[in-house]
């Protein structure tokens, strides 16, 4: 998902996360509205001129969850999340 946007303006990044199909896209589509909008107006870029410049995904952290076995018992799952970075400059 990451690498579709990487590289591109986040005009036309946005468009195309619109239509992919996957959920991701809608959470990796509100990480670059909110990377532009911090430099729009925490560093006074043009929204027009953003380029995508680096797009990467770290490990977060690991919940450790149990949903019911049979005969009474626990088996455990690990619920993982991730932490989404967007960084863009301007053109």
């Amino acid at each position: 998902m990451l690498d579709t946007v990487r590289g591109k303006k986040v005009s036309e990044a946005l468009t195309m996360l619109n239509f992919l199909p996957t959920p991701a896209a809608r959470t990796v589509a509100k990480v670059v509205k909110s990377a532009a909008a911090n430099a729009e107006n925490n560093y006074q870029m043009a929204p027009a001129r953003l380029k995508i410049v680096k797009a990467f995904a770290d490990k977060g952290q690991t919940l450790r969850r149990y949903h019911a076995n049979a005969r009474g018992r626990a088996s455990p799952y690990h619920r993982r999340f991730s932490h989404i970075t967007i960084i863009v400059e301007e053109e």
